[in-house]
């Protein structure tokens, strides 16, 4: 099986920053045609704006959390490159959540944003790929991945709303994955802890304690580069893993295998 994507159209969500960057380029440097979206119009600008000239990378900027974004986010990505075969929902947020607070909206905010924008928009891509997939007798006619975290099963209070929102995402990757399977549609996750996210980034810069705990709670010792997710995220996204589908792959230095995490999960 090939890990090639050259030649595919893809859409990447969170695009603008960190790990959604580090996929959209890594996904544009194998030669697939790339839809980067992201809410940050001007951090789009600022990494994209020189490669979409090329022809190869879109950009777009737009609240995915609106349906109306959505579909036109799907139309922009057809009318560049005529087509899609990958959809990557790389675009999440990281609140706290103070647990014992009434009042507190953190855990229908992350619901909204890192479940919800996911869910919609692989209904609004998948409904794509069946219909230009109808003349395709046989293979894949797509793959989607889903952007987790460990925090979807290792928790700390103040992080309960986005490790509920990132197991619903999880719980939500099976669902797709068996509905779109007649479809010969693949969904995927990708569940991640101890890698330089955006928001991880601004947390130890914050926190810098927290650093050194992610270190000695990860059996590797080490932090992974946003670009090591990325290559996990490209075997998904291949025909490398044609037979693969409804699976969480975790990337996290052996953080999850510990009983005990004292450290942020992002």
């Amino acid at each position: 099986m090939s890990f090639s994507i050259n030649g595919k159209t893809a859409i990447v969500t969170g695009a603008a920053n960190g790990i959604g960057l580090a996929i959209a380029r890594q996904f544009a440097d194998r030669g697939a045609n790339v839809m980067c979206a992201d809410m940050d119009e001007k951090r789009l600008q600022d990494e994209w704006g020189d490669a979409a000239e090329e022809g190869t990378v879109r950009y777009f900027a737009g609240d995915l959390r609106q349906r109306l974004t959505i579909a036109n986010l799907v139309s922009a990505t057809i009318d560049a490159f005529d087509r899609v075969d990958i959809l990557v929902n790389g675009s999440r947020q990281v609140m706290p959540t103070e647990a014992l607070n009434v009042e507190d909206t953190s855990v229908a905010v992350l619901l909204e944003q890192n479940l919800m924008t996911a869910l919609q928009l692989t209904q609004q891509v998948a409904k794509r790929m069946i219909k230009q997939g109808a003349d395709q007798a046989e293979g894949q006619l797509g793959s989607i991945i889903n952007l987790s975290s460990i925090a979807a099963r290792q928790t700390r209070p103040e992080l309960m709303g986005y490790s509920i929102a990132s197991a619903a995402l999880e719980q939500m990757t099976r669902s797709m994955a068996l509905a779109l399977a007649p479809e010969r549609i693949r969904v995927n996750a990708v569940a991640f802890g101890s890698v330089m996210s955006a928001s991880l980034k601004s947390s130890v810069v914050e926190h810098t304690d927290w650093r050194e705990e992610i270190r000695d709670h990860t059996p590797l010792g080490r932090i992974a580069g946003p670009a090591e997710l990325a290559e996990a995220v490209q075997f998904l996204a291949a025909e490398s893993s044609g037979f693969m589908t409804g699976e969480v792959i975790t990337v996290d230095g052996g953080r999850s295998l510990l009983d005990v995490v004292a450290a942020p999960a992002h």
